[in-house]
């Protein structure tokens, strides 16, 4: 019997925004959009995977600032205090997880994947992240396209001739 761990992908939300193509254009318009944008991905990613998502963004430079955790479509977000950054929230929060559980950590911050790495975590590059919600969005598609070509009826196979003479004789009793 195999045991099945619990997932958690730790998100470094500013290192992600400032990677991701589409949410660099969302920042440049305002950064708040870029976060929900990241949010909202992320969401649906947790939604499809079922991996526990967490998005953890530097709030470490808010004076008087204390750290927020909220959820947002099955996601967890973090604000971290003031004098703390996302990088040491991760950290501390990993070597806290037990072994029973497979930690990765998205960021493309060199030095943060070294410690996490050797914190047990897998480290996965903001790129490559990019590129696996991409695979499952198409995978997604294909799917869905899949499944519309396959949802066809009956009726929509018969001539529509045919159908309506079909319709009728079970209307008065008859079989087809």
């Amino acid at each position: 019997m195999t045991e099945k761990y619990e997932e958690y992908l730790f998100v470094d939300g500013y290192n992600v925004i400032n990677a991701w193509p589409e949410l660099v254009e969302a920042k440049s318009l305002n950064l708040e959009a870029a976060r929900e944008k990241l949010i909202d991905i992320m969401a649906d990613y947790a939604a499809q995977t079922g991996i526990n998502v967490i998005i953890v963004f530097d709030a470490h430079q808010v004076e008087g600032g204390r750290r927020i955790i909220y959820r947002v479509n099955g996601v967890e977000v973090v604000f971290t205090k003031e004098g703390e950054t996302a990088d040491n929230y991760i950290e501390k929060t990993v070597d806290s997880m037990s072994m029973g559980q497979r930690v990765r950590v998205a960021t493309s911050d060199w030095i943060e994947q070294q410690i996490v790495m050797g914190r047990g975590a897998i480290r996965v590059s903001a790129r490559e992240l990019h590129q696996e919600i991409k695979d499952l969005i198409e995978k997604r598609r294909k799917q869905e396209e899949r499944r519309r070509l396959e949802r066809h009826t009956l009726e929509e196979r018969i001539d529509k001739k045919i159908w309506s003479q079909i319709i009728e004789r079970l209307k008065n009793g008859g079989g087809a």
